[in-house]
Order: C-alpha cells, then sequence, then structure tokens
C-alpha cells in the first residue's frame, strides 16, 4: 500500500499548478477523480489528453458545470472525499455554489485546497497572471541571470509547480494529518507567489549574514563564481562545475590540470572573474563527454548538461528507474520513494470523460440517477469504441 492509499481526492479541472498538484497526490496511492469540463476546454492545450503526463494516475468525469444538475452531482461527490482541489480564481467556486462554506455543511472533514497564482486576497487577487509574474512579485525572479543581464524566468517550474503544487501538496497533508486530531477539515490557501519567496528562504538568510548581495552574477551559487558554473565544452555542449567545499574544489583544479598550491584562495571574490575565463579556455579544450568520462569517478562534483532524453537513459536514472513511459511517454517517475512495498502503479492520462459512468456508480448514483444527468446534458461519458474506430 503506497503512503495515501484510501484518500479520496476530487480535483477540479486546471492547467499548470493544480494536475500537478492533484498527479503528487495520485503518485503517493490516493484516488483522485477528476472533474473535466464537458467542452474540454481546460485540457485543451494538448491535443490528446493521454498525452497530458501531469494528469496520470488520475480517473476524469466530465460535467457541465453550467447546469444545476452537474453542480449538484459535484457537490454530492464531494461528500465522498476527503480532498478537494481547484484553481479558480477567488470566487469561482463560490458562484458555483460549491464553495468552502456550502461544501463543508455537507461533509465537515473535507480538506478544500485552493490553488491561486495571488493568494485569496489582496489588491492583485482578481488579476490575472503566470508563473513569470508571480516570481517577479515574489523577489526571485530578480535573483536568477547573470551579471549585467536582465533576469532570466526559470521555465515555469519555480512559481508554478514548486511555489504552488508542491506547497498546496504539502498543505494538504498537513490537514489530513490534523483531520486525525480534530476529525475537521479545512481551506488550504495555497499562492504561487508567496511559495516563490518562501523557496528563496536560504538567501535571505544569506543576505543577512553578509554573504549574499543582490546583484546578479555576483554570488556564490548565482554563477559569480568560477566553481559554480555552467561552461561551454569543445563541441558546444556544457559542463556543470559546483565543487564549493575546498577538498572537492582541488580535485576539480587537479582534474583541470592546475596546481592547487599556485592559485589564489578559492574565496577571494577579485580573483572569480579572471578564474572563470581561464576554466572557460580549459574547458574548450575537450568535449562534454570527455569531460564528463575525465570526472566521472571523481568528487570534484563536475556533471554533464543532459537534455531531458539524455537523462533518461543515463545510468543513473536507468539503474533506479526515474523515468517511466506511459502511452508512448517518456516522464520522470514518481518521487520521492516511501520504502519497499510503496511503489505506485500509475494507470495513464485519461480520456476526458473516460470515468464519467464508473466514478458515478462507485459513488452511489442510481441507474435512474445516471440516465437523468445523460438526458439533461450534465454529464459526458467518452466513447472508446468510436475513438478507436
Amino acid at each position: 500500500m503506497a503512503a495515501l492509499t484510501g484518500y479520496r481526492v476530487l480535483e477540479f479541472a486546471g492547467i499548470g499548478p493544480g494536475p500537478f498538484c492533484a498527479m503528487m497526490l495520485a503518485d503517493m496511492g490516493a484516488e483522485v477523480i477528476r472533474i473535466d469540463r464537458v467542452s474540454g476546454s481546460a485540457r485543451k492545450i494538448s491535443v490528446d489528453p493521454t498525452l497530458d503526463v501531469t494528469a496520470r494516475g488520475r480517473q476524469s468525469i466530465a460535467l457541465d458545470l453550467k447546469k444545476p444538475e452537474a453542480i449538484a452531482a459535484a457537490l454530492r461527490l464531494c461528500t465522498k472525499a476527503d480532498v478537494l482541489i481547484e484553481g479558480l480564481r477567488p470566487g469561482v467556486m463560490e458562484r458555483l455554489g460549491l464553495g468552502p462554506d456550502i461544501v463543508h455543511q455537507h461533509n465537515p472533514r473535507l480538506v478544500y485546497g485552493r490553488m491561486t497564482g495571488w493568494g485569496q486576497t489582496g489588491p492583485l487577487a482578481q488579476t490575472a497572471g503566470h508563473d513569470i509574474n508571480y516570481l517577479a512579485i515574489s523577489g526571485s525572479l530578480y535573483l536568477f541571470g547573470r551579471s549585467d543581464e536582465r533576469p532570466s524566468p526559470p521555465l515555469n517550474v519555480v512559481a508554478d509547480m514548486g511555489g504552488g503544487a508542491m506547497m498546496l501538496a504539502y498543505g494538504i497533508t498537513c490537514a489530513l494529518l490534523e483531520r486525525e486530531r480534530t476529525g475537521k477539515g479545512q481551506v488550504i490557501d495555497a499562492s504561487m507567489t508567496e511559495g516563490a519567496a518562501l523557496l528563496a528562504t536560504l538567501i535571505y538568510g544569506q543576505k543577512a549574514m553578509g554573504w549574499w548581495q543582490f546583484e546578479r552574477g555576483a554570488n556564490l551559487l548565482d554563477s559569480g563564481a568560477h566553481f559554480y558554473e555552467v561552461y561551454a565544452t569543445k563541441d558546444d555542449r556544457y559542463i556543470a562545475v559546483g565543487a564549493i567545499e575546498p577538498q572537492f574544489y582541488e580535485l576539480l583544479l587537479r582534474g583541470l590540470g592546475l596546481d592547487p598550491a599556485a592559485m589564489p584562495a578559492q574565496m577571494d571574490r577579485l580573483h572569480w572573474p579572471a578564474l572563470k575565463q581561464r576554466f572557460a579556455e580549459i574547458f574548450r579544450r575537450r568535449t562534454r563527454d570527455e569531460w564528463a568520462a575525465a570526472f566521472a569517478r571523481s568528487d570534484a562534483c563536475v556533471s554533464p548538461v543532459l537534455t531531458p532524453d539524455e537523462a533518461a537513459q543515463h545510468p543513473q536514472a536507468l539503474q533506479r528507474g526515474s523515468f517511466m513511459t506511459a502511452c508512448g511517454v517518456a516522464h520522470p517517475a514518481p518521487v520521492p520513494r516511501m520504502g519497499a512495498g510503496a511503489t505506485v502503479v500509475l494507470a495513464p492520462p485519461p480520456q476526458t470523460g473516460e470515468h464519467t459512468l464508473q466514478v458515478l456508480r462507485a459513488s452511489g448514483f442510481s441507474a435512474a440517477e445516471i440516465d437523468q444527468l445523460q438526458m439533461s446534458g450534465a454529464i459526458h461519458q467518452f466513447d472508446k469504441s468510436r475513438s478507436e474506430s
């Protein structure tokens, strides 16, 4: 059994961090039921929903939430759930009649997870945004980038996935643990902006201790140091260096053919620019894979910069099964590892509405009730036979 086996999660379909959070819970064994829109508009980014790997491990029920019959069905599903996840603008779920006040009247044990960019309150709460906007307001985007360059957005992995999805998953898990003591659920207000700020907590501490200056590319971890940098190789690929500790730095120098005794002090920042240029010239003498082979058994903290396809074929990933394939698509396997016997066998991403009838029957809806929902157009069941013809 996996860690979250026995918990049922209702996920109101969205994009980005909401699905990623639901995926994390599914990876740990939770039964996740995704409430998709009948039109499928929430899944329009992927032509084929089964290629949307963040939707792995769950069932899909398609409801037309513009119809009162569908709202009533969704509310009834909430009474059977442990967790609800939604990522709509503040107030939307309330207008649908599915806000936490109403839902908790029917199921006071429900943990109600809310995912937004800015949070449920504040002057920006109703304003549109994306990862780059939340990261900018959090103060964290300012930290990414090299000296004399504009800030560089780190894809959408910091605010959306780290500050949003992972913080919501953490909050949900904490709320489930607290429910064991109190018997009551609660509302989780996850803000991607606040989560992105929290992820930079270490930097605030280093700034307070005088170890960090708010100038990009001038610090230990932001490409300021010659021993914590990415270098181009002879074949125009890249090698990553992270030799912070003195003993690792000495191994790096020897691997580059440099005499540690003849080098300036590692932490003397005045020499960092010149040493970075010297390192760059040395790394240009060999290909990426030649450097990787040269440092393969060393603690010098030198690694090849791999493409995602290459990463899946690296011996470390292969030995641990770090990547998996579903519906012909390779993607990262569930983490963290929870011990022997805790691995979850994932279901592939579903078609929109693939499990509508199955979920309703399992939730206690009678055949007559399901027929009525179908006649009203409140639900949609994916026709597998038609898709295969």
